[in-house]
């Protein structure tokens, strides 16, 4: 294999929006910085272009279908592009692609890694046959420990084959010092939103277990004490028409049309966190990761985050911690009462307190959930199988003045 200038091939449906597509892009660049070529196959999407813009290389591909004969047909073609493009490892990031990656590294003997980046739901044999590949990879990446934790007890994988990355949060992109008050005005003015009035931000894609009714019916339970509030609903539909009327139904009928607004997609993620007083992350389902609650966070923005899957480990709130060492607040999913609590909580801090607490959230997140950090461990799984120097290039490109040995790495 060519590992002097080792190619990753990563594979996944669409480059439209989402934690899974962004990693993508991310683990292209760090390939590139680490002195690899990076390719991704992929329909692809709004992002596309940060493919090339990464140093990457994206191959049009029909990756999205689910047709069990197209499949067939993508292995074929998966195996036909990775022994012309000289590829030396295959990374799948969804299901159905990931089955015909899994069949064409087989056939090329190519090492597999997955990205198991979901809590998909299991009902049934076929469904958990079906998501089964996600755990099929020489080595299986979880994006947090309560996601690994998922996969050893359903598919009984080894400890061993299993490394936690956590989803990384860009810490250039998301740094308050860095927004122009003219970004923030400019989403405050698309919003309908005054001068004086407080943003609550919901940022997650309009789907029932994102907990969007929740966000709307706390809205209601504050909205006589909390007068300067707004409530924001940030995120796309995709499709999800009857979903988005249904909340819009809601809305009316609970009276707050004045005060909770479904605003569609919004592209400038770090000025949304910086234009609100308090992020809310509803999901009713566990999230595997929860990117939403991190990048709040870097933006020294407080979180309210249900308890539930992965944001206990990225949000410190009690008992979990001392009150003197939170970052925001856990709530039970559905809990109105809860929320109605934290909430209010929440837009009672002073502003020294709420400065406190972002500062302290930032420097969370920076610590434990850096871009960088992502890129560094996702290379070092990629060096353990091809055996290259990957991640100690990267490094040295972040780091020249560092002699990058294996303390280095761990210590950056």
């Amino acid at each position: 294999m060519g590992l002097q200038r080792p190619t990753v091939l990563q594979i996944i449906p669409e480059l439209d929006t989402g934690g899974a597509e962004l990693s993508a892009i991310e683990i292209a660049a760090a390939v590139t910085r680490g002195g690899g070529r990076a390719i991704v196959l992929s329909e692809g999407g709004r992002m596309a272009d940060r493919v090339a813009a990464s140093g990457g290389e994206l191959l049009l591909f029909p990756a999205a279908t689910k047709n069990p004969l197209k499949l067939a047909m993508n292995a074929a073609a998966i195996e036909r592009i990775t022994r012309k493009e000289a590829v030396d490892l295959i990374h799948a990031r969804s299901r159905a692609p990931a089955w015909s990656a899994f069949a064409a590294a087989r056939r090329t003997k190519l090492p597999f890694v997955t990205t198991y980046h979901g809590i998909y739901n299991e009902k049934g044999r076929a469904k958990k046959l079906y998501n089964s590949v996600m755990a099929r990879g020489d080595i299986v990446i979880a994006n947090s420990r309560y996601t690994a934790d998922i996969i050893k007890k359903r598919y009984a994988t080894p400890e061993a084959r299993i490394r936690v990355v956590y989803r990384g949060v860009d810490l250039d992109a998301f740094d308050p010092a860095t927004i122009a008050a003219e970004r923030i005005e400019n989403l405050r003015r698309h919003w309908g939103v005054h001068d004086k009035q407080r943003v609550v931000l919901h940022a997650a894609r309009l789907t029932r277990w994102k907990g969007q009714t929740d966000v709307i019916a706390a809205a209601a339970r504050i909205r006589d004490r909390a007068s300067d509030c707004v409530f924001i609903l940030a995120g796309d539909a995709q499709g999800r028409d009857d979903y988005r009327d249904t909340l819009k139904k809601q809305i009316a009928d609970a009276g707050v049309s004045d005060i909770v607004r479904l605003v569609g997609h919004v592209d400038d993620m770090p000025a949304a966190f910086a234009a609100a007083h308090t992020a809310i992350v509803a999901s009713i389902e566990p999230e595997a990761f929860g990117r939403a609650a991190a990048e709040a966070q870097a933006m020294k923005c407080p979180v309210i985050s249900t308890d539930i899957g992965a944001p206990p480990e990225t949000v410190l709130a009690p008992p979990r911690v001392p009150r003197e060492a939170r970052t925001g607040w856990l709530v039970p999913p559905g809990d109105l009462r809860a929320y109605e609590v934290a909430l209010m909580e929440a837009l009672s801090l002073d502003e020294t307190q709420r400065t406190t607490i972002g500062r302290r959230a930032r420097d969370h997140v920076a610590n434990a959930f850096s871009t960088f950090e992502m890129q560094r461990a996702t290379l070092a799984v990629y060096d353990s199988l091809l055996k290259t120097r990957m991640e100690q290039q990267f490094l040295k490109a972040a780091y020249p003045a560092l002699k990058h040995d294996g303390a280095d790495a761990k210590n950056v």
